[in-house]
């Protein structure tokens, strides 16, 4: 079994976005749509849209919004700080999967403690979505791997080229951005990440 390939949504899913997914969603693992200027309309209407495509719900994870999650029966649900707490979810939606977006140890700690699922950590290179900010680092990725028994994701500046070293510092696959959506051939990159999962 290969190490999962998460692709994380910009912030302004459109048309294009949709072309896309439909070339290379078999290749992926889990999509998150992680749209925060979306209401729960909008958010409802892109995953008909995904549906449309045949991207199964159990492949889609929704950043913050419970409700739209758990109504419409997606595969999970991904938490941050700003959102609702991962015990009350989990206490109220005990079958939901739980991902927490963490950016340090004890972050992590706490959230498995809190009965996450998974956590994303990052991040890890240096990424366009986070310009002014210090990289975490392969070392720091494998001090959370090692304390942690739930999956950890890195995310961050990951090309298919560096994912090789963040599998080997213990994470349970990577979650991209930019490096798929902006890629002139997301199709070929896709692949180029794969292969260095599925090894």
């Amino acid at each position: 079994m290969g190490k999962s390939l998460h692709l994380i949504s910009d912030g302004c899913f459109s048309r294009r976005h949709l072309q896309i997914l439909q070339q290379i969603h078999h290749e992926i693992d889990y999509v998150h749509i992680r749209e925060k200027a979306k209401t729960a309309q909008e958010l409802l209407a892109i995953l008909s849209e995904l549906e449309k495509i045949k991207l199964p719900m159990k492949k889609v994870i929704l950043n913050d919004r419970v409700d739209v999650a758990v109504v419409k029966q997606c595969g999970g649900v991904q938490l941050a700080y700003h959102s609702l707490p991962v015990k009350a979810v989990r206490n109220t939606f005990p079958t939901l999967k739980i991902g927490r977006s963490v950016h340090s140890l004890a972050e992590a700690r706490q959230a498995q403690q809190d009965q996450a699922d998974f956590l994303l950590y990052g991040h890890i290179y240096p990424s366009q979505s986070k310009p002014n900010q210090q990289p975490k680092g392969v070392s720091d990725l494998k001090a959370v791997t090692a304390s942690l028994s739930i999956p950890v994701y890195a995310i961050g500046g990951i090309t298919p080229q560096l994912a090789k070293q963040v599998i080997m510092a213990g994470a349970e696959g990577i979650a991209v951005i930019s490096g798929i959506w902006q890629a002139s051939d997301p199709k070929q990159v896709v692949k180029a990440y794969r292969m260095v999962l599925n090894k």
